[in-house]
């Protein structure tokens, strides 16, 4: 019983700020804080159309010297390709050396 709550402490706290402080002082701070807040949440979306904005606005890096994706896969397929028709073809020769 000798402890007292934080409840205790904030009522405690009000009744000082009111007689103390006067009327005016806690709504000017209430509203103070408010348009703190909504000035805080203004700059994030600002920021967020920002970055949209700039990411629209960027167009890919060319990188010199190399291929695109579908350039290399089709250089990568045509390579395949000569490889197995070569293949295909010492294949043949050897049956037929081996055949006669």
């Amino acid at each position: 019983m000798g402890t007292f709550s934080i409840w205790h402490w904030l009522i405690v706290l009000a009744v000082v700020l009111i007689l103390f402080g006067g009327g005016g002082k806690i709504p000017k701070l209430m509203k103070d804080m408010g348009s703190g807040i909504n000035a805080f949440k203004k700059g994030l979306k600002d920021d967020d159309k920002k970055a949209e904005a700039d990411e629209a606005e960027a167009e890919p890096k060319k990188i010199e010297g190399e291929a695109t994706t579908a350039q290399s896969s089709t250089a990568q397929s045509s390579t395949a390709q000569a490889s197995t028709d070569a293949d295909t073809q010492s294949q043949d020769k050897d049956r037929k050396a081996a055949n006669g």
